[in-house]
């Protein structure tokens, strides 16, 4: 009986300490801080994502901060039209401008074992934040950032990959002041702006592609809507009409023709390249 009183009396000691709550003056500063919080997101018109430091994008939740675009909804189409691609589980793939990495991740988690993404961005900030996301699960295997400015980083890779994926800065540069607050104010100037027409960077893409996509080789990246796809497709077309084949626009989530999707011609490069 001793026992036993004396062990419920050690058990009867220890639940007030873990039942205790927490203080009142700790609660209240908690209270005050998500307050503040809320304050600048409604004041400055700061995007909540950057509040709160997450977005919730496809399956994933996203780490992001202010230097790094935040994923849109409509960019998860890119992703879809990768697993749209035949044997697209065993290729190695580049996202170009990475940003937060949320594309590289997604595709890599589509990927087998023999696939790889290979993602690159200019900007460090995005580097950094794109490596926690390739962490945050699991992906160091499958997914490799490198630093530098669209296909610079891979020089060691011409002509070996599947696929090239991108949503690079599109918007005219004209149209940045009349962008809301949230986006304008905030998201970085880098990842917006896409010179005089928007096509500044879509078309230094477009002209590199046959550098570093082997034979069969699909690309997809997201533009500003129709009239600048329907450009981009007209220009392909009649530039590389020997190079690509099955250039189209394709529509996203809200009926606006965003990505782009072509394959390179089979018989233009020499040489095919196993990864």
């Amino acid at each position: 009986m001793l026992a036993s009183a004396s062990a419920a009396a050690g058990v009867a000691a220890l639940l007030p300490g873990r039942l205790k709550p927490k203080p009142r003056a700790d609660l209240l500063k908690r209270l005050a801080t998500a307050a503040a919080l809320w304050l600048r997101h409604v004041r400055d018109r700061r995007p909540f994502q950057y509040v709160v430091g997450n977005e919730h994008w496809r399956d994933l939740v996203v780490a992001v901060r202010e230097g790094v675009l935040i994923p849109r909804p409509e960019t998860e189409a890119v992703v879809d039209m990768v697993g749209k691609v035949e044997g697209f589980e065993a290729g190695c793939w580049a996202d170009l401008g990475t940003g937060s990495g949320a594309i590289a991740v997604a595709v890599a988690r589509m990927l087998g074992s023999e696939g790889r993404v290979f993602a690159t961005d200019v900007s460090e900030v995005a580097i950094e934040v794109a490596r926690l996301n390739v962490q945050r699960y699991g992906m160091q295997d499958k997914v490799e950032i490198r630093h530098g400015s669209w296909f610079e980083p891979l020089e060691d890779l011409k002509g070996k990959l599947m696929g090239v994926i991108s949503n690079p800065p599109y918007i005219p540069t004209e149209d940045l002041p009349g962008l809301q607050p949230e986006v304008g104010w905030h998201e970085p100037k880098l990842a917006l702006d896409g010179g005089k027409d928007g096509l500044e960077h879509l078309l230094h893409l477009c002209e590199g592609l046959s550098s570093v996509l082997k034979p069969g080789g699909f690309f997809v990246f997201e533009t500003n809507g129709n009239k600048q796809s329907e450009f981009l497709v007209d220009f392909i077309r009649t530039k590389w009409d020997s190079s690509f084949r099955d250039v189209e626009a394709v529509l996203d989530f809200a009926d606006i023709k965003h990505p782009c999707h072509l394959e390179e011609e089979t018989n233009i490069l020499n040489n095919a390249f196993l990864c």
